[in-house]
C-alpha cells in the first residue's frame, strides 16, 4: 500500500470513528456562582433604582450591569423586586450568643451581612478569635467597649480614675484599636460606665483620632436630660478630635417628645462647625435593656451584690423607691414596663408580661414585684419599655444623618437561641423599616432606606 492509500484510510477511519461518536461537546462551566436576574438594583447611595443583572463569585458581587451575558451556576429571576447590597447593622448585640448559634439566622434573614458589635460599653476581648473559629453567617466588627475597660482597671466603683488608671486604660484602648477594634463605645447609663467623668472619656478617645474611627455612646440620658447628654457627647468627640455615633437617638417619656427639633438642631449644629457626628435608631418605639436600669445609678454604685444590699437597707431605700417610681411615671405606668428574660426559673411566667397587670394578676405590688424578680435572677432580668413617640421615629429615621441599626441580638426559631421575649429589632428590624415605614407610614422613600 502506498503512503498515500494509507493516509487515506487512516484519515477516513478518524473521520469514520468521528461520525460513529457523535459531535464534539465542549462544556464550559458557568462563569459565576449566582447571576440574579432583571431586579430593580439599589446600590445604597440614594439613587433610583435600575433594573439590573448582579452577578456573584464566591463572596463576592463580581459583576453588575444592564444585560450580563455569561451564565451562573444558579440564577435567580428578580423580576419585580428589589435587589441590594447586604445591610450594615451599625448598633448591634448579635455578637452576643454567636458563639450558640454561629448561623445568626435573625440577622441574615433581615438583610443583615455585616454587624458592628462592642456596643453601649459593653465589648468581648476574645470576640474576633471566636468569630475567626465559628465561622459566622455574617461580618463581624467589633469596638472596644469603654465599661468593660473601666471594669478591668478601675472596677465596679463610683469614683473617678487616678492619673495612673486613665493611663492604663488608654493602653487597652490603644491594644485593641491595634487589635482591629473599629471604634470606642460607651454605655453612661449602665455601671461602671456611668462613673466615668468627660475628662476620662476624652482621654480615652483620643487613639481614635489619628485613626478616624468613632467615638460611639449610649449617651447619659435619654430623657429629661437628654439635650444635656448631646451636648457632652459632642464635647467628648470634640475634645479627643474623633467622630461620633449618637446611639440609638431618642426622646423618651411623653414630656420629653418636643425635644426632637434641639436635639436635631444641636447634631446639625455640630456638624456644620466641621465634627463628622451621625446617629442610629431601631425602627421601634419601645427600648430594651435591664430591669434594674429602671433603679438609679447611684444605687447600683459597686455592683449587683451593693446594689441588692442597698434595696435592704433603711436608709437608702426610701430613696431608692421613690426615683424608680419617678421612672416610672416618666415611662407612662407600670404596664409600660415588659419582662424579657429571667435567670430563676421560678419566675418564667413573667417573660413577656407586662409588670403591671402581672404583679396585679399575683396580687403583690408592682415595686415590690420588681424587686423580688430582680433579687431571684441576681440583677439578670430583661425589660422593654414603651415610652416613645412613633411621629419622632418617622423623622429621625428619615434624617440624612440617621442609621438604621438592630440594637437587637441574634436569634433562631429552633436551638439554643430560641429563649425568652426578646425584643422583635433582633429579629424584623431592617424589614419593619421597609414594610412601615416606607411603604406604609411613608417616613422615607426606598432609595432613602
Amino acid at each position: 500500500m502506498t503512503s498515500s492509500r494509507r493516509d487515506f484510510v487512516r484519515s477516513s477511519g478518524i473521520g469514520i470513528l468521528a461520525l460513529a461518536a457523535g459531535p464534539t461537546i465542549i462544556t464550559r462551566r458557568p462563569t459565576f456562582d449566582l447571576v440574579i436576574r432583571s431586579g430593580t438594583v439599589f446600590d445604597g447611595l440614594g439613587t433610583p433604582g435600575a433594573e439590573m443583572d448582579v452577578a456573584i463569585a464566591g463572596d463576592r458581587i463580581a459583576a453588575i450591569a444592564r444585560r450580563i451575558a455569561e451564565r451562573g451556576a444558579d440564577e435567580l429571576d428578580a423580576r419585580g423586586l428589589a435587589v441590594a447590597p447586604g445591610f450594615i447593622d451599625i448598633h448591634s448585640h448579635g455578637d452576643s450568643n454567636l458563639d450558640e448559634d454561629p448561623r445568626a439566622e435573625s440577622l441574615i434573614r433581615q438583610g443583615i451581612t455585616t454587624i458592628i458589635a462592642g456596643q453601649d460599653g459593653d465589648s468581648n476581648d476574645g470576640l474576633l478569635a471566636s468569630v475567626d473559629r465559628l465561622g459566622s453567617s455574617v461580618n463581624v466588627a467589633s469596638m472596644v467597649g469603654l465599661g468593660s475597660v473601666r471594669g478591668s482597671v478601675v472596677g465596679e466603683d463610683n469614683r473617678p480614675a487616678t492619673a495612673d488608671e486613665v493611663a492604663r486604660m488608654t493602653v487597652l484602648v490603644e491594644s485593641a484599636l491595634a487589635g482591629g477594634a473599629c471604634g470606642a463605645s460607651s454605655g453612661l447609663e449602665y455601671t461602671p460606665g456611668a462613673f466615668a467623668s468627660r475628662a476620662e472619656l476624652i482621654a480615652l478617645c483620643r487613639p481614635l483620632a489619628r485613626r478616624k474611627l468613632p467615638y460611639a455612646t449610649h449617651m447619659r440620658n435619654e430623657d429629661d436630660r437628654v439635650l444635656e447628654a448631646i451636648d457632652e457627647a459632642i464635647a467628648v468627640a470634640q475634645g479627643a478630635g474623633c467622630p461620633l455615633e449618637i446611639s440609638h437617638l431618642k426622646t423618651q417619656g411623653p414630656r420629653n417628645w418636643s425635644k426632637l427639633d434641639q436635639a436635631f438642631a444641636r447634631i446639625e449644629t455640630a456638624r456644620a462647625a466641621g465634627l463628622d457626628v451621625t446617629f442610629d435608631r431601631y425602627p421601634y418605639i419601645a427600648y430594651q435593656t435591664g430591669l434594674t436600669n429602671l433603679f438609679p445609678v447611684w444605687s447600683r454604685d459597686g455592683g449587683t451584690d451593693a446594689f441588692l444590699a442597698r434595696l435592704n437597707d433603711s436608709t437608702v431605700a426610701g430613696r431608692i423607691r421613690a426615683e424608680t417610681l419617678a421612672k416610672i411615671e416618666l415611662l407612662g405606668g407600670w404596664d409600660n414596663v415588659m419582662i424579657t428574660s429571667v435567670r430563676a426559673d421560678q419566675d418564667r411566667g413573667a417573660e413577656g408580661k407586662r409588670l403591671g397587670s402581672y404583679s396585679q394578676s399575683a396580687g403583690v405590688d408592682p415595686y415590690q414585684m420588681t424587686m423580688g424578680l430582680i433579687r431571684r435572677s441576681n440583677g439578670g432580668v430583661g425589660m422593654v419599655g414603651f415610652a416613645m413617640s412613633e411621629d419622632n421615629l418617622d423623622r429621625i429615621l428619615a434624617h440624612p444623618l440617621g442609621m438604621v441599626c438592630s440594637d437587637g441580638g441574634s436569634y433562631a426559631t429552633e436551638g439554643p437561641t430560641r429563649r425568652g421575649s426578646p425584643h422583635p429589632r433582633g429579629l424584623g428590624a431592617f424589614p419593619r423599616v421597609l414594610g412601615r415605614y416606607v411603604r406604609e407610614r411613608k417616613a422615607l422613600t426606598l432609595p432613602q432606606a
